[in-house]
């Protein structure tokens, strides 16, 4: 992949787009929340499942151990779902107060995180699932694989990707 050098300046935001400062922190908002709608649905259907296990009778069968990885992994899928959905509740209590620059900054920050604890929550559902099914061995393999897979896509991919370029903002 070829990296593109953004300059980092309003200048490129008024010549490409044809939008102000306030105009692009709306348009980086309204994408922000699309990303949200997708993520969030996914996000609070892994946490109900969770949170439902420990009342199947077979949850009574796991040891020590996959209780402690359900434990983590039911705390990753709690915590992401605060996470991405804390933009909408940042919103409300600092709507019409002029902080559009701040809310936008500070709700990527939280889903870039949320997405993270997702990641994790996601491999610890496959470890436990494998595991139960398969055995130990299948279980980590499935959940290195998986998480794996999560660093390569949400990590690696963007990061390698924007080699070589800056923020449009300072």
């Amino acid at each position: 992949m070829t990296a593109v050098t953004v300059p980092c300046s309003e200048s490129w935001n008024r010549e490409q787009r044809a939008e102000s400062p306030t105009q692009r922190l709306d348009r980086n908002w309204l994408c922000l929340l699309q990303e949200l709608r997708v993520v969030l649905t996914g996000v609070q259907l892994l946490t109900g499942f969770l949170l439902t296990l420990p009342f199947q009778q077979r949850f009574s069968s796991l040891d020590g151990n996959m209780r402690g990885l359900y434990l983590a992994t039911v705390a990753c899928s709690i915590a992401a779902t605060a996470l991405l959905t804390a933009p909408v509740a940042l919103h409300r209590l600092v709507f019409r107060r002029h902080m559009l620059s701040w809310l936008v900054t500070a709700s990527h920050r939280l889903t870039v995180l949320g997405l993270l604890l997702l990641g994790a929550a996601v491999s610890g559902v496959a470890t436990m699932i494998f595991e139960v099914l398969a055995g130990l061995a299948a279980g980590v393999t499935a959940g290195a694989g998986i998480l794996t897979t999560w660093v390569l896509l949400w990590l690696a991919l963007p990061l390698l990707a924007r080699r070589g370029t800056r923020a449009d903002v300072l």
